[in-house]
């Protein structure tokens, strides 16, 4: 993420989304981003489209997206954020991650902000299929975001792995992505390093030369020892970050997609937001068989509060 101009949020009817739109706007106030909404009505889609009797069908859909562009300028009005331009776009498609895949490559924002699919009693995400998919497949930043409010101002920190096994530009993409994210509030910027061996010390002189090149202090380095998915949530919680950035994809791509591997284990285990950065090669799966076939149903958008 080179700037921050475009916010895409993608909205859950069943989700708390009053918490998600604040956190939005407050980028978008810093930042001077625009923000679209973005409602896609994945259930009735799939509905849809396995209906034996075809009759009304693309009626039912076009209704389907007029009460879900209704449903969008109603929460783009309650949101009140002067100063800050807010769009709104619809869709009925199915599955849910392929279509904000699609919808990122149309609108090409900046940074994708969803709801944690669910919490755990304990508080804890506990990211669903649809939420798995988008880690491994969102061309844009994605951060998957918690009820928790921030700190004024946030406090952030970004985990880089700079060992030579990881993929080559990953380490600048997530630390630049920390950096813009961070830079509107002049706000506090970790730098986290976890190694379960004491190899982790012989890449601080890299690390230091990495974080120089994009403000970040010399003192704002912590190196944690252990496991990454072991220590770092313990590490976060005490120092109370409100945003954990990291690399999405590592250079191990054949089980980047499965349950369980390193990205998921944290997303699941941090009490704190994250923000997931692709490397900046990464093309997604899905897009182009999206784009020509258009998906499995309709789209609409407008900008807020006017009619489309």
């Amino acid at each position: 993420m080179k700037q921050l101009s475009s916010i895409l949020v993608v909205v859950d009817r069943g989700a708390e989304m009053a918490g998600v739109l604040r956190k939005a706007a407050a980028l978008a106030r810093q930042s001077g981003a625009r923000i679209e909404l973005y409602l896609c009505e994945a259930e009735q889609a799939y509905i849809l489209a396995h209906r034996y009797d075809r009759e009304g069908v693309a009626q039912a859909h076009a209704d389907c997206i007029a009460a879900a562009s209704a449903y969008l300028r109603g929460l783009a009005a309650s949101a009140q954020t002067p100063g800050v331009e807010i769009a709104v776009a619809a869709e009925c498609r199915s599955p849910l991650y392929a279509a904000i895949v699609a919808k990122v490559l149309r609108s090409r924002p900046d940074l994708v902000i969803k709801r944690a699919a669910t919490a755990d009693a304990a508080g804890h995400g506990m990211t669903d299929a649809n939420d798995r998919q988008l880690m491994r497949t969102c061309p844009a930043a994605l951060m998957l975001t918690r009820g928790t409010a921030w700190h004024a101002p946030p406090r952030f920190a970004a985990a880089v792995d700079v060992s030579e096994a990881e993929t080559a530009g990953l380490p600048e993409d997530v630390l630049q992505s920390a950096a813009v994210l961070a830079r509107g509030w002049q706000a506090q910027l970790d730098a986290l390093y976890g190694e379960a061996t004491s190899a982790g010390h012989a890449h601080l002189e890299r690390l230091r030369k990495l974080c120089g090149e994009w403000g970040i202090r010399g003192d704002r380095i912590q190196i944690v020892p252990g496991h990454p998915e072991q220590t770092l949530p313990a590490f976060a919680a005490r120092q109370d970050y409100d945003v954990l950035i990291l690399g999405a994809l590592t250079h191990r791509p054949a089980v980047a997609a499965l349950p369980g591997t390193l990205t998921s284990k944290l997303a699941d285990a941090l009490d704190c937001d994250v923000v997931l950065v692709k490397p900046s090669s990464y093309h997604a799966p899905v897009g182009e068989r999206w784009r020509r076939a258009g998906g499995m149903g309709l789209t609409a958008g407008s900008p807020a509060g006017r009619p489309e």
